[in-house]
């Protein structure tokens, strides 16, 4: 069953989990991570997506694997479309039967 609420934004649980607890700025960190302080913030702050090379970048410095990043992305990306209502009913192209082997 899918929820109408948001799934968190990955650049929360970066931001709130690891930034606040470890007591470690958006600066100091986006130089550890070889990028620019915008960058990060634009993560951290929930306006930009985390990218693979970020979640790479992110497992290298917190261990913390870049699938997890990538996986919360990809949540929240789909639940963010879905609810957008850009998206209207689509025919279906593949017949039922065909469509369940996917």
């Amino acid at each position: 069953m899918e929820s109408n609420m948001p799934p968190v934004h990955p650049g929360a649980i970066l931001r709130e989990d690891i930034l606040k607890e470890m007591k470690l700025s958006i600066t100091k960190t986006a130089e550890n991570l070889h990028v620019s302080r915008k960058q990060l913030s634009e993560v951290v702050n929930e306006v930009a997506a985390i990218s693979a090379e970020m979640a790479v970048r992110l497992e290298d410095a917190f261990g913390v694997s870049a699938e997890f990043w990538l996986d919360m992305q990809k949540t929240y990306d789909i639940w963010k479309v879905k609810h957008s209502g850009r998206v209207h009913s689509i025919t279906r192209v593949l017949p039922e039967h065909i469509s369940h082997a996917f």
